[in-house]
């Protein structure tokens, strides 16, 4: 194992870091139970050291079931729902590279408006690229660095229902 690899893995062990990345993976564990159960209903998550939030219109009982199956899902060994599509991850990962990709196109192109515009369909295409690159990469991201599908001792303590003008959401609260 190179020096690197191993230097990541220990910062992602790290006590703080590994709880987020449970709480993310927990969240995106319910949402994708949230999902199969209420398809099409609007929801968002967002994870954090004190837990996370769903965001979406949802009874305490129905998210506090959702997770409890997720949870067991997790725990039975599918923790491929710890890593979910619409990950703000993927979209970093789809937006970094695609701009860095269109800004090389560009790197080196004359002052003139009409030397910009000639390399223009250049940087459409390398942005292009890097965004059918980013989708698996984004994935694997989550999969290896951003969640994590091993819950260990992370239990819900609290479910706390929030209403802000007309978006419902729950802050769920985890320890351990």
């Amino acid at each position: 194992m190179s020096e690197s690899y191993s230097d990541l893995r220990g910062i992602l062990e790290y006590a703080p870091i590994l709880r987020v990345r449970r709480n993310h993976g927990l969240e995106h564990a319910t949402l994708h139970v949230l999902a199969e159960r209420h398809p099409g209903r609007p929801l968002a998550g967002h994870s954090d050291l004190g837990g996370f939030w769903i965001i979406g219109d949802l009874s305490v009982e129905e998210l506090a079931s959702a997770i409890q199956e997720a949870r067991a899902r997790l725990e039975s060994g599918e923790v491929k729902l710890a890593v979910h599509p619409n990950c703000g991850t993927n979209f970093a990962t789809s937006g970094i590279l695609a701009g860095l990709a269109a800004a090389a196109a560009m790197f080196g192109v004359g002052k003139r408006a009409r030397d910009n515009l000639d390399r223009l369909p250049m940087a459409i295409l390398v942005a292009t690229l890097a965004l059918i690159v980013s989708q698996p990469l984004g994935m694997q991201l989550q999969e290896h660095v951003t969640t994590s599908g091993v819950l260990g001792m992370l239990r819900v303590v609290e479910i706390i229902p929030r209403t802000q003008g007309k978006v419902k959401a729950h802050r769920v609260v985890t320890e351990g």
